[in-house]
């Protein structure tokens, strides 16, 4: 139950636009053992999944409309797949973020850091 890889750097001169592709490896259901990519501020990361764990998987355990998440994907059972894609310019070089899973308890394990470089 971990993210491979753990971090991502992205060049903010290379890249406008970043597509993050999410593969469930795994074989249980979404209501079982769903996984999604979340990104916002490690300020806010830990609060962000906490506060979503009572939205519901129909809301793919993030609150509606939670101006923290930066991007996310939806909840995917295994063999399923995801994406999703956003700006770079409303983020800082630099910046310190955290990419997270929102399905509830996978917090701790999993997550891991988005830097953003020249």
């Amino acid at each position: 139950m971990n993210f491979v890889p753990t971090a991502l750097e992205v060049s903010a001169t290379a890249c406008k636009t970043v597509t993050i592709n999410l593969t469930h490896t795994g074989s249980f259901p979404r209501n079982a053992m769903g996984h999604n990519w979340v990104l916002s501020t490690t300020e806010n990361a830990q609060a962000t999944a906490q506060d979503g764990w009572s939205a519901g998987l129909e809301n793919q355990y993030l609150k509606s409309g939670d101006p923290r998440v930066i991007a996310s994907t939806k909840i995917i059972g295994g063999g399923e797949s995801d994406s999703v894609s956003f700006n770079l310019s409303d983020l800082n070089v630099g910046g310190d973020y955290t990419f997270f899973c929102s399905f509830v308890g996978h917090f701790a394990m999993m997550k891991g850091k988005f830097t953003i470089i020249e």
